[in-house]
């Protein structure tokens, strides 16, 4: 007997490189439940088959959408094996109870598997876009941003629509609708090669040492439950730990300084991955006709920044919590980290 609970609504599903998110809605769309889980997909396609399983032992739904970042993984060869052989898993897995599983292709809506490889560039990477058709049904004018573990997505929102420049990776980076920038995985070296550091501006070291994790583990920002990613030395995930990590890099030891010197130095990488985003966020501004934003809608792990964005540009700011409907505030919290997985599903809805 099968322990997981099945239902007649939705669950969507967010396939990235290195978390599975499911989010199952009822058929009035509120959260019933939301699951993340690790998923080091360059491990392996076992790594996405176990994580499947696991989510299954405790959710399911009568029908399935699946979103994906996953297949860009250096396991696949290319995006379209990559988009096919995860399609593939996961309809080996959903459909076994003779349940409907559809793949999100953005524009185009939602396809049955034998439509994937005709269509596998219009499902690559596409989460982003299913959040902002969200977003874009519940506001006409607003800059989405979703700050996720790995990477940062802008898109704005204009009179109820999407108004993007790219659709594929190359493009959104091109256009910095895409930022390769996050909470988690990123490694410090991608942040600055220069910074302050007792009195001397110090060079750092080019080595993954250390990633955001320690950083907003120093600064109180992140919580474990959404720092799932290993750490750049394998090592814990305390505070002492991220000290250490991130005195590597600038060539010293944790014991060279006291831990308020490791917290500012923390506070430095957060300053200027901040600048980073915002200066991504201004080049989609100037695009607006009076370069003025009615407000900002923040999602993702890293949502936290985007409130403190928001707050030193002078806009309002809205958290995706505010359109995520639940009995549950821890389930809406983790809905928020989640949401292409809610959003995916609340298309599949209306399917």
């Amino acid at each position: 007997m099968s322990e997981y609970k099945v239902t007649p609504a939705v669950m969507g599903w967010d396939v990235g490189g290195a978390h599975l998110k499911a989010v199952l809605l009822d058929a009035q769309g509120q959260v019933l439940a939301v699951k993340q889980l690790y998923c080091p997909l360059w491990l392996g396609l076992h790594e996405l088959e176990q994580a499947i399983d696991m989510v299954l032992r405790e959710i399911n739904a009568a029908f399935h959408v699946v979103t994906m970042t996953g297949e860009l993984a250096d396991i696949f060869p290319d995006r379209h094996a990559g988009v096919m052989q995860i399609a593939q898993t996961m309809h080996q897995k959903l459909s076994t109870l003779n349940q409907s599983v559809r793949f999100y292709a953005g524009k185009l809506g939602a396809m049955t598997l034998d439509e994937v490889c005709h269509h596998s560039a219009d499902i690559a990477s596409m989460n982003w876009l299913a959040s902002v058709q969200y977003i874009a049904a519940k506001s006409e004018q607003a800059i989405f941003i979703d700050i996720g573990s790995t990477t940062t997505d802008i898109a704005m929102v204009s009179r109820g629509r999407a108004r993007v420049r790219g659709f594929s990776d190359a493009t959104r980076m091109q256009f910095d609708e895409l930022v390769y920038t996050g909470v988690v995985r990123t490694p410090l070296m991608a942040i600055a090669q220069k910074v302050p550091f007792s009195g001397q501006l110090v060079n750092v070291a080019a080595e993954h040492f250390a990633t955001t994790a320690d950083v907003y583990t120093l600064t109180g920002d992140l919580p474990l439950s959404d720092n799932m990613a290993e750490t750049a030395d394998g090592a814990e995930k305390n505070i002492e730990a991220s000290a250490r990590r991130i005195a590597r890099m600038i060539g010293r030891d944790a014991a060279d300084a006291p831990l308020t010197s490791w917290r500012h130095l923390a506070g430095v990488f957060k300053h200027l991955q901040l600048n980073l985003i915002k200066q991504a966020i201004l080049t989609q501004i100037s695009l607006l006709d009076d370069c003025t934003v009615p407000q900002i809608v923040g999602a993702g792990a890293g949502e936290f920044l985007v409130k403190e964005l928001a707050l030193q540009m002078g806009f309002n700011y809205v958290s995706v919590n505010r359109f995520i409907h639940t009995e549950s505030d821890a389930v809406k919290e983790m809905t928020k980290v989640c949401f292409p997985a809610f959003a995916v599903a609340s298309i599949g809805l209306v399917q």
